[in-house]
């Protein structure tokens, strides 16, 4: 999946970026109060997508 489609899948859920690292974006989910990173590529492999959606408490894409 593209790394801007999954990030386009965060916001929808309500999930804030906390911070960019230098090669990672930390990603939260204020309701649930959980955090979890997503890397800089331009394309993110579907079993790291779901690792990350399971992180944030929030449904796979």
């Amino acid at each position: 999946m593209k790394r801007q489609a999954f990030l386009a899948h965060l916001r929808v859920h309500g999930c804030l970026l906390v911070r960019e690292g230098s090669r990672h974006s930390w990603h939260e989910n204020p309701l649930e109060n959980r955090r979890s990173s997503v890397p800089r590529h331009a394309e993110i492999s579907d079993f790291l997508i779901l690792k990350i959606c399971k992180d944030l408490g929030i449904p796979r894409p």
